[in-house]
């Protein structure tokens, strides 16, 4: 039975490691917002 509990002490920690560096990279890191203008060629604006 200590070796269950050894065991999902460890996996915890681990998941837990895992959702806060998930956590830290998603809040710390955002990348800047850009504009991407790409043409499409091929297609054609009606004009009215």
């Amino acid at each position: 039975m200590p070796s269950l509990v050894r065991f999902l002490v460890l996996v915890c920690t681990l998941a837990g490691l895992v959702v806060g560096g998930l956590y830290a990279m998603a809040t710390l890191y955002e990348p800047p917002a850009t504009e991407v203008v790409k043409s499409v060629h091929g297609v054609s604006i009606r004009r009215q």
